[in-house]
């Protein structure tokens, strides 16, 4: 059974969650699905942005609860697994070498909550709610905290993490965890829009670059990092896209990316 949709248009690969019987909860088939298209995405030469969005009323509510009872008979090793499973899904989206943004038209709520986390944009409508409630069923918010903390500070993900309490999107965005709410009747034309811009605008080698270097030199001194922003930057010269966008710029042209 298909649980996640697949589509390209204009340069953007749209991944729809399919399953809003459920409202779009996560088990081990979905996550396969996600990462399988996502890997898709990557390989895919005519892509060169990824909108993340979903079918029904809920963009994600999270781990299928169902799901987790049936892993509570599982050994400490098969959960593990299960958990690498997730975790690397998260770590495949925040990594992804093409920019990724999330189009969240209704509640995204603890696993679904960490998928607007990961991703590098995130547009809401305003009704849409956002919290990590794993503390309200005795769970943990393991995986995405890694990623919060990055996201808004510690401050504020402790405000998140540990009250399970949901925030309006326009908190959400008032704390840095989305960037924008617009109204739904105007959600998928600023989505599409947005991403259009970054097809149209920016270099794909150069964004590549800059989303790997953002993640890479958090975790560095400032010595070290200021040595792998020096070295990235002589590589990013020695590239195509430099060489026609400053081509462009001397010639007083558009760069056609």
């Amino acid at each position: 059974m298909s649980f996640v949709n697949y589509e390209v248009k204009n340069r953007i690969a749209y991944i729809t969650l399919n399953r809003p019987e459920k409202r779009n909860a996560l088990n081990g088939e979905v996550v396969t699905q996600l990462k399988a298209a996502f890997s898709r995405s990557v390989s895919d030469s005519d892509v060169k942005v990824v909108i993340l969005q979903s079918e029904g009323d809920v963009f994600c509510a999270g781990a299928d609860l169902a799901y987790l009872e049936q892993l509570q008979n599982n050994s400490f090793e098969e959960n593990l697994a299960d958990s690498n499973h997730l975790k690397e899904l998260f770590h495949q989206i925040y990594t992804l070498p093409k920019v990724v943004i999330a189009k969240i038209h209704g509640h995204a709520i603890a696993g679904g909550c960490g998928l607007a986390t990961v991703c590098d944009f995130s547009i809401s409508v305003p009704q849409a709610k956002f919290g990590y409630t794993e503390v309200r069923i005795g769970f943990v918010p393991a995986l995405v905290k890694v990623f919060l903390l990055r996201k808004i500070g510690e401050g504020r993900a402790k405000e998140l993490l540990l009250s399970g309490d949901l925030i309006s999107s326009e908190r959400a965005v008032d704390i840095g965890l989305i960037n924008k709410v617009v109204s739904p009747d105007t959600l998928d034309d600023q989505a599409d829009q947005f991403a259009k811009a970054l097809v149209e605008k920016n270099s794909a080698q150069s964004m590549t670059l800059t989303k790997q270097m953002i993640g890479e030199v958090q975790n560095m001194t400032v010595r070290d990092g200021l040595n792998y922003a020096a070295e990235k930057n002589a590589e990013a010269r020695a590239t195509e896209d430099c060489q026609k966008g400053i081509s462009a710029f001397l010639n007083k042209e558009k760069p056609k990316w």
